[in-house]
């Protein structure tokens, strides 16, 4: 027994020992590397700033392992005789601390280091990197992306020293020089990105030595040359980005030997030939981009093999060629953008079936017939053909589809008639067969009374104009009719819409007079009844509705005085050509002879005035008041005591010709405060001195008036006449003495600019206010002469958009003669301008390019970033870099779900499941408004109704399988 508990003792006693000495705290003393703790107080004298303090606690007095970043471990330091054991540092997380300077490299000489993230910060250079560590780093992670590094790649990181490498992100730096081929040696790297730099020359051949590598990205560099054709060796990629360079050639076909590859992102280069066949082989490719270059030749018939694609994105090429119901196979397909190509063909009946489908088909070439599949989708409710070489008559069962809202097919071939078949449309809003070949005569109604927008201009309709359209259409905002073979008179019907904003009955054989009830439309701004038979005298109180602005009665049959209002006070010589009409107005510019026995007349007038007491008191009372009225609103000349010059103020407001004063306009440019600043001009917060007079305005000083034309302040005058509209920020006076000026604009208590306000806003707000902004550029291209405007900060952005208490938008505008050839200069650099005017030199602005602008802001508004604000974005699957918040939206809107970039400032709460397709039918609309192509844009008209559309439609474009 003795023995028993003798054995028992000593193996009790043996457990002891070996568990004692397996206790670090025991046979041998726990350390801190005095090396390390050297070297990361060396990096931390190197930082320039800490402004959170994230390396405060970075002391000599304080543990190693409990300073803020920093991973340790245990490390026995002698292989032999067990003397202790030394903690040292394997890893730091500094990520996004906005520390900055130029930092030591000293951190990548810590022998135990497997992890390095200094990623998202300010660091502007790695100091002492000239060699690499006299060991093999066990390094294994290392990313020092957005920073702002700079310099070449540094040559000692592409040494073997750092080998083990498994993951490697220099992006979004500002690194430049050529990739060193010495990359090559990191033989275990699984991902790198070294895009978002300024990297130059070819993609070396020695990458696709890579044999590990997964996810690789080039992307926002300026690297030339073709994609090396070695790249299939590359047998574990998932991602490719090469986009946003300048690469050139042709796509290798070996990219369809990677059979692992997932994503392909190859656009905006200069690639050139077919797209390879051999991408059909890659069955697992979820994502295929490839727009902006120059590829030619059809769409490979494997591509439509693959089954796993979500997104496909070809548009900005010169691909031709038809799409094969092969398409039908894509089932799992929710992008699709081929517009701005030269498809051609017909439209393949399988694209309904695709139950994820979005579908963009504009601006190509596709010919034949709207396939029957498409007309016979119940649920269909846009329809966007436009401007392409489809030809045929229209369907009969296209006209019964009652949920289309909006139908668009101008600039195509259709022929045929539209009035032998019966309209059953009630949703109806936009219809424009605008541009193609449809004769005989135009139905009475076509099934709708929510119909506004109405274009049956340039085809071959002939007939009356029907009454039916205006007793079932009483929304009608625009009706074209023009350029048609048109007969008759104007039905007095037409003048009970009363909501009918542009009228145009031109080019056609119209006759009779213009009805009298015309001249009472409320808000009519566009009236063109020009190259027709109309005959008689034009209705004397025409154009007394301030509304009408643009007016062109040309080649007619017209004649006797031209009325006195203010449609036909400025109105061009062209407009009134043709026709045997007279001017009574003595400084008439209309290119009209003066009425004769005008003058006669008027003095007759005057004697049977003087006759007839009664009459004449009446009419001196109305002059009186029509004279202190013109009084108030023509030009003053008041004499200024401080700097004793003489100015001369003009009005365009009758209320602020009363209450504004010269005193109130110096003493607010002299000390009210500063709202902002131009290249030549400062604008200052106004009061009336008045105490009585709470009227406020805001007053821009002209502080440079030799870089304005000649003709500023007339083309100011005839500026002011023409633009009137409640989304524009009215001119109310101008005043100059000699070279100094003010420009006098209205103001609206708790008015404030959009930049500042935008990020609080509900998504109700936001619509409101994208609304109006296209209201607004409705206005100014449709309805106003847009020769004669220009926005005052000469680019359409969120700075010359103020927004009131109510969430009502206007836009900030001024003279186009403002606009100098140094602005012109700055214009090219903003990111609000498109590409076609930022590559022109004289940065001439058009309308297309300003509904680029629009798209932009319309992009700030749903996402809340701004044009300065992008970040990296991805979607699991590896990191995605932009230069510009377009790219990055299209991205977004092509790969990441709503939640990735919707503003969180909506997304909060039930508002965005609420609103969420109206969310993402307006970041569609943004991007076919920022599209490369300006064919490819929408009209102001059309962004306007789509806007409204969304509003209260979930819009779907092709009916579920």
């Amino acid at each position: 027994m003795a023995r028993v508990m003798m054995t028992w003792f000593r193996f009790f006693l043996f457990l002891i020992i070996l568990l004692n000495s397996l206790n670090p705290s025991h046979g041998g003393e726990e350390t801190e590397s005095q090396e390390d703790r050297e070297l990361l107080l060396s990096f931390k004298a190197s930082i320039h700033d800490d402004p959170l303090h994230s390396l405060s606690n970075w002391l000599p007095t304080t543990s190693l392992c409990n300073w803020n970043g920093i991973t340790c471990n245990m490390n026995n330091n002698n292989a032999g005789v067990r003397v202790g054991v030394v903690v040292v540092v394997t890893a730091i997380s500094l990520s996004g601390k906005n520390i900055s300077g130029e930092a030591s490299s000293s951190v990548l000489h810590l022998q135990n280091l497997t992890s390095l993230d200094l990623s998202n910060n300010q660091l502007t250079k790695l100091l002492h990197f000239d060699q690499p560590p006299p060991f093999l780093s066990p390094l294994r992670y290392l990313n020092l992306s957005n920073n702002n590094l700079t310099g070449p790649l540094p040559r000692s990181l592409f040494s073997s020293s750092f080998s083990l490498l498994h993951t490697l992100d220099l992006s979004n730096n500002m690194f430049s020089g050529e990739i060193p081929p010495q990359i090559a040696l990191f033989s275990d790297l699984t991902y790198l990105d070294i895009g978002g730099n300024l990297l130059v020359g070819h993609i070396p051949t020695s990458v696709t030595e890579l044999k590990n590598l997964q996810y690789f990205t080039l992307a926002s560099n300026q690297l030339v040359g073709e994609i090396p054709k070695e790249i299939q060796a590359m047998k574990n990629l998932k991602w490719i980005y090469f986009g946003y360079n300048n690469l050139s050639g042709e796509i290798p076909s070996a990219i369809g030997e990677l059979a692992s590859l997932n994503h392909l992102d190859l656009v905006y280069n200069n690639l050139t030939g077919a797209i390879p066949e051999s991408l059909g082989n890659l069955t697992d490719l979820e994502y295929l981009f490839l727009y902006q270059n120059k590829l030619n030749g059809p769409i490979p018939r494997s591509i439509f093999n693959l089954k796993k694609l979500v997104s496909l994105d070809l548009s900005d090429n010169s691909l031709s060629g038809e799409i094969p119901e092969l398409v039908v196979n894509l089932q799992r397909l929710e992008i699709l953008h081929l517009f701005s190509n030269n498809f051609s063909g017909n439209i393949p009946n399988g694209l309904e079936s695709l139950p994820r489908l979005q579908l963009i088909l504009f601006s190509n070439k596709f010919e034949g017939r709207i396939p029957r599949s498409l007309s016979t989708c119940k649920t269909l409710r846009r329809v966007r053909l436009q401007n392409n070489k489809l030809s045929g008559n229209l369907p009969q069962e296209l006209t019964k589809l009652t949920q289309v809202y909006f139908l668009d097919i101008s600039g195509n071939h259709f022929s045929g008639r539209i009035d032998d078949r019966q309209w059953s449309m009630p949703s109806l809003q936009m219809l424009n067969l605008a541009n193609n070949f449809f004769a005989r005569e135009i139905p009475n109604s076509f099934g709708s009374e929510s119909l506004e927008d109405l274009d049956l201009s340039q085809n071959r309709f002939s007939g009356e104009i029907p009454r039916g359209i205006f007793e079932n259409s009483k929304d009608l905002v625009q009706l074209k009719l023009g350029n048609n073979n048109l007969y008759g008179t104007i039905p007095e019907e037409l003048c009970s819409c009363k909501k009918l904003v542009a009228l145009d009955l031109s080019h056609n054989n119209l006759n009779g007079q213009i009805p009298v009830k015309l001249a009472e439309m409320p808000v009519l701004g566009v009236l063109d009844l020009s190259e027709n038979q109309f005959s008689g005298e034009i209705p004397q109180n025409l154009g007394k509705v301030e509304s009408l602005v643009q007016v062109n009665v040309s080649h007619n049959r017209f004649h006797g005085s031209l009325p006195s209002t203010g449609a036909f006070l400025a109105i061009n010589a062209s407009a009134v050509a043709g026709n045997d009409l007279c001017d009574g107005e003595s400084e008439a510019s209309n290119g009209l002879p003066p009425c004769k026995g005008s003058r006669n007349q008027t003095w007759l007038f005057l004697v049977l005035c003087f006759l007839f007491g009664l009459v004449a008191i009446a009419v001196a009372s109305f002059l009186v008041v029509l004279v202190r009225r013109k009084k108030n609103l023509e030009m003053r000349r008041v004499e200024n005591n401080e700097d004793g010059g003489t100015w001369e103020m003009q009005f365009f407001d009758a209320k602020a010709s009363r209450m504004i004063t010269m005193e109130d306009v110096v003493a607010c440019s002299r000390e009210g405060r500063v709202v902002s600043k131009g290249r030549n001009w400062v604008s200052y917060e106004g009061k009336c001195m008045e105490s009585k007079n709470d009227m406020r305005f805001v007053v821009k000083e002209i502080t440079d008036p030799t870089s304005l034309p000649l003709r500023f302040w007339e083309d100011a005058v005839k500026f002011e006449k023409k633009v009137r509209h409640g989304n524009i920020v009215k001119l109310v006076a101008t005043c100059r003495s000699g070279k100094r000026g003010y420009l006098v604009y209205e103001s609206v208590e708790g008015e404030r600019n959009l930049a500042e306000i935008v990020s609080g806003l509900s998504w109700q707000r936001r619509w409101k206010v994208a609304v109006g902004i296209a209201k607004a550029l409705k206005f100014l291209h449709c309805e106003c002469c847009s020769t004669v405007w220009e926005l005052a900060d000469e680019v359409l952005s969120p700075e010359v958009v103020l927004v009131d208490g109510k969430g009502v938008p206007r836009l900030k505008l001024s003279s186009p003669s403002m606009a100098s050839s140094d602005v012109k200069g700055f214009m090219i650099a903003s990111p609000y301008v498109a590409p076609e005017a930022r590559n022109n030199s004289s940065g001439d602005v058009t309308e297309k390019s300003e509904i680029y602008g629009f798209g932009v802001m319309l992009i700030e508004l749903l996402t809340g970033r701004t044009t300065t604000d992008i970040e990296a974005t991805g979607n699991g699957n590896g990191v995605h870099h932009h230069q510009s918040v377009v790219e990055w939206a299209r991205y977004c809107y092509s790969d990441c779900h709503i939640d990735t970039w919707i503003d969180p400032a909506i997304k909060g709460g039930d508002e965005s499941t609420q609103h969420h397709n109206d969310v993402v039918e307006a970041m569609n609309l943004a991007l076919h408004c920022t599209a490369t192509d300006p064919k490819a844009r929408p009209t102001a008209r059309e962004v306007l109704k789509t806007l409204e559309a969304i509003h209260t439609n979930n819009t779907q474009l092709f009916c579920s399988s």
